[in-house]
């Protein structure tokens, strides 16, 4: 079993990850043109979402509904990130 502290790190080296992508794609063209709140914005999405993973696992014993949960917490992150990247449902989140 990973300890918490392991665990955390490999979280945040994660979102680190993630928010790398972007960055050095700016490096390369013009097309991805993220702002620091841009990158704000993605970080707390990513870390609390994560985190939120992370606390249900923990919490939840029974196996199948913490499956559930876990899977509604994704989409339901899979959902956010897509309307604040391309505005898939025209919200003002979007800048719509």
């Amino acid at each position: 079993m990973i300890s918490l502290d392991k665990r955390l790190g490999l979280i945040l080296l994660g979102a680190a990850s993630v928010l790398l992508i972007p960055l050095i794609a700016m490096q390369f063209t013009s097309e991805v043109n993220w702002t620091a709140g841009d990158f704000l914005v993605a970080g707390i999405l990513l870390l609390g979402t994560a985190f939120l993973l992370e606390f249900s696992w923990r919490k939840l014993r029974n196996s199948a509904y913490r499956k559930w949960i876990l899977l509604g917490i994704f989409i339901i992150f899979l959902l956010i990130w897509g309307e604040l990247a391309v505005g898939v449902f025209g919200t003002p989140l979007a800048g719509s």
